[in-house]
């Protein structure tokens, strides 16, 4: 891939307007966005044909969570609107991503099918919020892993994690398992509200497939500027 392959940039907005100027400022730079939840829920599908009609490769970024035959007649509806990625929760189980797994490959049918992957735990968390609030106790690299594993074990084509377990969940998993790594910042940025948190060059260095970036980039003064300075940093 090329290094402006590997820059996901996430559109968290909930207008027309918003999207379409980012877009239009980020045209012929970026090649791949996000469609988070604030996104979709507010623009609904026409988000992903905005995005097509830019020329982009869209992630599907909805998370989805819940029992195994509600995934799949989801993946089977979500897969239709052309997007290049989808996710689930990986804590979904097993049987969830394979019917997750299941609903893509039908409702893709004769177009190209979207790569599925699964979020382990959000760069939101830490290991004390993992244990006292979520009441998982293993090691939160070691959790993750396992979670990667399963999502494996589902025939997924990656996972949704922080890019300090890149290195851990490759070796387990095959080098060719993506791994698409948000809580990215720029150095000296405000974290916000997450938690596990790398630049754009860390994450490269640890062998991230993927690196996603919202707010560095969507609430600078100039956004393409913003971009082209990252892309300069991960070559």
């Amino acid at each position: 891939m090329k290094p402006q392959d590997k820059i996901i940039v996430a559109f968290d907005v909930h207008t027309k307007d918003q999207f379409l100027h980012l877009a239009k400022s980020l045209e012929g730079e970026a090649q791949y966005i996000k469609i988070g939840m604030e996104c979709f829920y507010s623009l609904g599908s026409d988000s992903v044909s905005l995005a097509k009609d830019f020329g982009f490769k869209v992630f599907l970024d909805l998370k989805l969570h819940d029992i195994p035959n509600t995934v799949e007649k989801s993946c089977y509806a979500l897969a239709k609107l052309g997007a290049d990625m989808l996710n689930v929760h990986a804590l979904g189980g097993l049987e969830m991503m394979k019917a997750a797994k299941q609903g893509i490959e039908r409702g893709a049918h004769n177009n190209s099918v979207p790569k599925l992957i699964a979020v382990t735990h959000l760069t939101s968390l830490n290991q004390t919020i993992l244990e006292s609030q979520i009441g998982i106790s293993k090691d939160l690299i070691e959790s993750t892993t396992d979670l990667a594993l399963l999502a494996k074990k589902a025939n997924l084509d990656g996972v949704v994690s922080s890019a300090l377990e890149v290195e851990q969940v490759k070796s387990t998993c095959a080098h060719d398992f993506l791994t698409v790594t948000p809580g990215i910042r720029l150095a000296n940025s405000d974290r916000q509200d997450q938690k596990r948190v790398v630049t754009p060059k860390e994450a490269m260095k640890l062998g991230s497939d993927y690196i996603v970036i919202g707010r560095d980039i969507t609430l600078s003064n100039n956004p393409r500027e913003t971009f082209i300075k990252i892309l300069e940093e991960i070559k």
